[in-house]
């Protein structure tokens, strides 16, 4: 069976297109020397794979709408790859990550970088401008593959106010998102539902809600239709958030691209953990607390944290919290009018973002 991802070849072209918008910035960067091409390597590696999720439902958006297959949407739905770079680019500073899809996070590349050079100054500080600048490329490229998608100019218009909105209210949940990190609890801090806003904000709504209107919105999708498509992106982006969270605990290092328990070591407070905690008696509120933020978290802590999660329902809980999500999503795609094949397409993408493996 065809991955819903690959439908259309959809992938690739993506690829395509980021590949030839990349090689495009080369040519404008080559008046400032060869400087310049470390930093472009880590962004080309960092877009070179992946899932193509946010791509696949501004595509989907656009043929449910009635929108034929012409390389003018790709190009367009490209836009949401380098937009996601550049949140995963400032993501991995701000959590310290080590690795992204197994290789070294591009702060600590670039660091390396400046170790192997003997540079002045602090390479950790270099490393983490250098990403941060990265960062910012990718999110002034997104805009301009958007706006030269060679998409009629009224149909970029119409779109143009959610691509916005996307940016604005990203930006902010990623801020709900540091700040959750430090809030105590005794200030509300780690509550499962402080936890849902973030997931809704940080997560939900850029991945895949407003991919969908975006799509929806350049065919000139009716009112109706966009409407069922927020209908069917919200509790599936909170599903997809959630099953990464699962993952962020129990995934196996060779399918996640990250240590196991990474987000534990970065002390990520999601659902899972907040649920854990919510339930959990002293000895396992101790031993998931003892894991969180532990930047040297071995697999003793981790599997003490586990055993808890586990224990308490936690984990069961929060699986049941996707599997609802998940038909809430399918329920609200039922009864759209959505044209075929993209209907099927959205159908199957529904497993593929809350699927048990990364």
């Amino acid at each position: 069976m065809t991955n819903p991802l690959d439908v259309e070849d959809l992938r690739s072209r993506v690829q395509k297109v980021l590949d030839d918008h990349l090689s495009l910035q080369a040519r404008r960067l080559e008046p400032l020397g060869p400087d310049l091409v470390p930093l472009l390597e880590t962004i080309t590696e960092l877009t070179s794979g992946g899932k193509r999720l946010r791509p696949a439902f501004c595509y989907w958006g656009w043929r449910g709408a009635g929108g034929a297959d012409v390389p003018q949407i790709v190009q367009a739905a490209s836009a949401f790859e380098l937009f996601q770079a550049a949140a995963l680019l400032h993501d991995d500073v701000m959590d310290a990550s080590d690795t992204r899809r197994g290789k070294p996070a591009a702060h600590r590349r670039m660091a390396a970088l400046h170790q192997a050079n003997g540079w002045l100054g602090d390479a950790e500080r270099y490393g983490t401008a250098a990403a941060i600048l990265a960062g910012d490329l990718c999110l002034s490229w997104s805009d301009e593959l958007l706006s030269h998608s060679g998409l009629d100019r009224a149909a970029i218009e119409r779109a143009r106010p959610t691509f916005e909105l996307m940016r604005t209210q990203l930006m902010g949940g990623q801020y709900l998102d540091v700040l959750e990190q430090v809030l105590p609890e005794s200030a509300g801090g780690g509550s499962a539902e402080r936890v849902r806003r973030v997931i809704i904000y940080k997560s939900a709504k850029y991945s895949i809600e407003h991919p969908l209107l975006v799509g929806g919105e350049l065919a000139g999708a009716r009112p109706e239709l966009l409407a069922a498509y927020s209908a069917y992106a919200l509790p599936l982006g909170e599903a997809f958030q959630l099953r990464d969270d699962v993952l962020g605990v129990f995934g196996d290092p060779a399918q996640t691209g990250k240590p196991a328990g990474d987000d534990l070591r970065e002390g990520k407070r999601t659902v899972l953990v907040a649920e854990t905690l919510q339930r959990a008696d002293a000895a396992q509120a101790a031993a998931v607390r003892d894991a969180l933020g532990c930047a040297d978290l071995d697999g003793q802590r981790l599997a003490a944290a586990r055993e808890a999660m586990t224990a308490t329902g936690a984990l069961d809980h929060v699986e049941g919290l996707i599997a609802s999500l998940a038909q809430q999503s399918r329920d609200a795609l039922a009864g759209a009018p959505v044209d075929e094949p993209a209907r099927s397409v959205l159908f199957d993408l529904v497993d593929a973002a809350t699927a048990r493996a990364a």
